[in-house]
């Protein structure tokens, strides 16, 4: 299983970028997908995770109301929709996967098997 994501960049605070993963297969009907991300100096954290079946997601306080998760299940395909960026958001994002995660383990790096390579997102004041 291979993860591949796109659509990091440089913006200005205020601003948007959408990134998207797109994963080779879908192992589980029931598999998760999702972002994490670290920041120069700070450890992994998680952003949003959405559940590929039922749509379901989560998200991290920090991004609540800015970032919306979406998936295409025709295309294996989920989006991270980023609006109202800040500097504090400039971070390596990296998309994750895993086909067995009960939601309590969503928000543990841990827990994920698959992991896309980072894509850099750079917010300047």
């Amino acid at each position: 299983v291979q993860l591949q994501a796109s659509g990091g960049g440089s913006v200005q605070a205020g601003g948007s970028l959408r990134l998207s993963c797109a994963i080779s297969e879908r192992t589980q009907w029931r598999m998760v997908m999702g972002w994490f991300r670290q920041g120069p100096g700070q450890e992994r954290e998680f952003v949003a995770a959405i559940s590929l079946s039922g749509g379901t997601t989560d998200f991290a306080d920090s991004v609540k109301g800015r970032f919306a998760i979406s998936r295409d299940t025709a295309k294996n395909t989920v989006y991270l929709q980023m609006n109202t960026l800040r500097p504090e958001d400039t971070a390596v994002y990296y998309c994750v996967a895993d086909g067995t995660l009960i939601r309590s383990s969503w928000r543990n790096a841990m827990a994920y098997d698959y992991w896309g390579q980072g894509t850099q997102v750079t917010v300047s004041s």
